[in-house]
């Protein structure tokens, strides 16, 4: 029997071809085969920090289902409640790696094994003794069903008391605007905790400043928003007030993966009911490891890893481990 976990993340997980670094997509020859996702990204990065965490969600039958379970196994992560679908494929994302130019991003996810979740495959059993459950506007987006399905485990956090961490994280290649306002506007409203960017906020509310936004959830009942913004810091609002945190000054190899890392590096803190300020200090932390390796997991850190680096960001202190 599995443990019971703390974290609960539902999402879709693929298998990533990352290019060389440096060289443009479709000049690329040589790949390195990894895993990607937002919500395992952020799964990785909580069980790393040592926390109890579960993934749900649908793989294919397929060698890349079987790599993608081995690999969330390998960091920690309870998988007992995955899905393996025998008549659809996982789905795959190939991307290039520039520190400073553009990423060329292609999925090929319809029709996957992800897309066909469904709000039978999610059970209260799945939650039962959690703390938090953590979801991203991707998967709702995918389908009907996933939308659906996603609506049920709002519904059933409440029921098992947890609390419910929800990043939009936009992606225009799976959608309109339109449709991103119309399927991820009322569940970001329905969230505890919020974890958006700012050109985020404004996508989904653009008929109201994100200060009325930010009010408007408060008000609803939301825990904490906190707002990634364009100059790379970001705020934490609550009702007590509000704190920023500047992000971190590092070398970047790879953009791609800082925000799901600032959100594993956040969510620790407030499941260690850390101060919001150091809440905001550790995922800036996170995300500015995770930026210096040329994928999304790579640079997630274990929690003395996490100390040594805010040692090193905050006190100046030698960056050497001797």
């Amino acid at each position: 029997m599995s443990e019971t976990p703390e974290v609960v993340v539902c999402g879709e997980a693929m298998s990533l071809l990352l290019a060389e670094p440096g060289v443009p997509l479709e000049h690329a020859t040589t790949f390195r085969r990894s895993i990607a996702g937002a919500e395992s990204n952020v799964a990785a990065g909580l069980a790393r920090l040592g926390h109890r965490t579960r993934w749900l969600g649908r793989v294919g039958d397929d060698p890349a289902g079987r790599a993608v379970l081995a690999k969330l196994r390998s960091d920690g992560i309870d998988t007992s409640y995955a899905v393996v679908d025998s008549s659809a494929h996982t789905g795959m994302l190939v991307r290039d790696s520039h520190p400073a130019r553009a990423i060329d991003v292609q999925y090929y996810r319809a029709g996957s094994a992800a897309s066909r979740m469904t709000p039978e495959e999610v059970g209260l059993e799945a939650l039962a003794g959690a703390r938090l459950l953590h979801v991203t506007g991707i998967t709702p987006m995918l389908s009907e069903s996933t939308r659906a399905a996603t609506e049920r485990l709002f519904d059933l956090a409440v029921e098992a008391g947890a609390l419910v961490s929800f990043d939009p994280n936009i992606r225009l290649k799976v959608g309109p605007a339109e449709r991103w306002r119309e399927v991820v506007g009322p569940l970001m409203g329905r969230a505890d905790l919020v974890l958006t960017g700012e050109d985020e906020l404004e996508l989904l509310c653009p008929e109201e400043t994100p200060e009325a936004a930010v009010e408007r959830m408060l008000a609803a009942g939301a825990r904490a928003v906190v707002i990634k913004h364009r100059d790379k810091s970001a705020g934490c609002h609550t009702a007590e007030g509000a704190c920023r945190q500047s992000a971190f000054t590092v070398p970047v190899a790879d953009p791609v993966g800082a925000g799901d890392a600032f959100a594993a590096g956040f969510l620790a803190g407030w499941l260690a009911e850390l101060p919001p300020r150091r809440a905001l200090e550790q995922g800036a932390a996170t995300a500015a490891l995770v930026v210096q390796c040329a994928n999304d997991t790579d640079g997630l850190p274990d929690r003395a890893g996490l100390e040594r680096a805010l040692l090193s960001f905050t006190q100046d202190t030698e960056a050497v481990n001797r």
